[in-house]
């Protein structure tokens, strides 16, 4: 799309119904699996005026994975190293839970990425990722140190979080197959509670 003037209402609108589309796409049948002609059909756009917008299926992922991954990091970035170190870190897990219920499709989208060896967010990956995870490492070897929680590896503790929470976005189908009508979430969170409040009791 033209850069030298502000987009209009209904440019806007077509960027927006074209972003929500790829996500339907990318999550369902990940980068490879997906087309610009699915897309443009799930938009309700045809092909022309899609590449008006986005001039590639690359583009369009790229776009969807940059804003994705300034929301996914939003509650990594609130842990509070002044705040009481068991609320922060149960605050921060039942977050990460609400974002796999209300997000399934933007996380299974950033799974497929990963799996695919990251190769659009790499970059942010090893620099911005990293910088705050070393960040937030840091805040809790030091509530570590004063006894405030139990001593266990702080990277292994996050990595932890991210995969119990993310499981139930990323395995939704096999969840529900095992679960049947129940809502995987109303038992999910009282167990990762209890869970991380005994693993981390100092």
């Amino acid at each position: 799309m033209p850069k030298d003037r502000a987009p209009t209402r209904i440019q806007k609108k077509n960027r927006a119904a074209i972003l929500e589309a790829a996500l339907n796409v990318f999550s369902a049948h990940g980068f490879r699996g997906a087309t610009v002609d699915q897309i443009a059909a799930e938009a309700g756009l045809s092909k022309p005026n899609l590449l008006y917008y986005f001039p590639s299926k690359e583009a369009i992922h790229t776009a969807l994975l940059s804003g994705l991954l300034e929301t996914w990091l939003a509650p990594l970035h609130d842990l509070d190293a002044g705040g009481d170190p068991m609320e922060e870190i149960l605050s921060y897990i039942r977050r990460k839970l609400q974002m796999s219920r209300e997000l399934p499709r933007e996380s299974r989208l950033f799974a497929n990425e990963l799996v695919q060896g990251a190769p659009r967010i790499h970059d942010a990956l090893s620099k911005d990722l990293k910088a705050l995870v070393d960040e937030k490492t840091t805040i809790l070897t030091g509530w570590m140190d004063q006894g405030k929680i139990a001593r266990l590896h702080p990277y292994h503790l996050i990595f932890s979080i991210w995969a119990l929470t993310q499981h139930y976005a990323d395995f939704d189908v096999q969840v529900r197959a095992i679960l049947g009508d129940e809502d995987p979430f109303k038992g999910a969170e009282p167990f990762v509670d209890t869970l991380y409040r005994k693993l981390l009791a100092p």
